[in-house]
């Protein structure tokens, strides 16, 4: 089985997908896509939407980090994503639903008010992700840094990484950590066998550990040694960008 991957680099749903392609031992191979060009190419390559990771694997078209992990298991059973016992796969696919709608967009949030802010990240993450993930762009990181200005402010406009929105994501971050700590005492997530929740909300856990005043408040908990674990090293590192008084206040 062959697959291509069309992934952004130091994306966090796309690293959820190629972690969970890796894990079903899929042979694939990524075209490296950025913005503002995901959406026609994506379009000319027949996917009805913009966004990323898309795959095509075995005749299909899928989009969206959880419709891979569904549909990956349905084309190859072992190993897999999902626990065969009813009751654990429904706490898995919470964990992974939350993951993608409440954990992921937020990181994302996060991520995209800081690049607008210091476009020195866009080059950083570009020379990252050649290292970490083996990204080929073609166009050098300096110079798209300094050409990223129109695209990231539409991006954040586009997902609505604003002041107010990011500082609520901010003060919900300390419960949001907790109910991962939580999954991982329960054995929803964390265990000795990756799932697709794991592969899922590890990425934006990496992300959001790139962030020198969050690191220190993640990785030394549950949340933070699974992604530690699935994500040793994330593409990118900023510090002294959020305002402190936008910071959670962690007791």
């Amino acid at each position: 089985m062959k697959a291509k991957l069309y992934a952004m680099p130091a994306s966090h749903p796309s690293m959820a997908a190629a972690l969970m392609l890796e894990r079903k031992r899929v042979d694939y191979r990524t075209v490296w896509l950025l913005l503002p060009f995901t959406g026609p190419i994506l379009r000319v390559r027949g996917f009805p939407r913009r966004t990323v990771p898309a795959l095509r694997i075995d005749g299909r078209k899928i989009q969206g980090s959880r419709a891979i992990s569904s549909a990956l298991d349905d084309l190859k059973s072992e190993p897999a994503l999902f626990p065969r016992d009813q009751n654990t796969r429904r706490q898995v696919e919470e964990a992974e639903r939350w993951g993608d709608e409440v954990l992921q967009p937020a990181a994302r949030r996060i991520e995209i008010w800081e690049l607008r802010r210091d476009r020195g990240m866009v080059a950083t993450q570009l020379a990252d992700s050649r290292r970490i993930q083996g990204a080929r762009v073609p166009i050098k990181p300096r110079l798209a840094a300094a050409t990223s200005g129109p695209t990231i402010a539409w991006y954040a406009r586009l997902i609505g990484a604003s002041d107010d929105a990011v500082r609520s994501d901010l003060r919900a971050l300390p419960a949001m950590l907790e109910r991962i700590d939580e999954g991982v005492s329960g054995g929803v997530l964390g265990g000795n066998e990756p799932n697709a929740a794991d592969f899922q909300i590890a990425p934006s856990l990496a992300l959001l550990m790139t962030v020198e005043e969050l690191r220190p408040h993640i990785e030394g908990r549950p949340a933070g040694r699974l992604a530690s674990r699935l994500v040793p090293e994330y593409p990118g590192h900023t510090g002294g960008i959020l305002p402190p008084d936008w910071l959670p206040n962690w007791d």
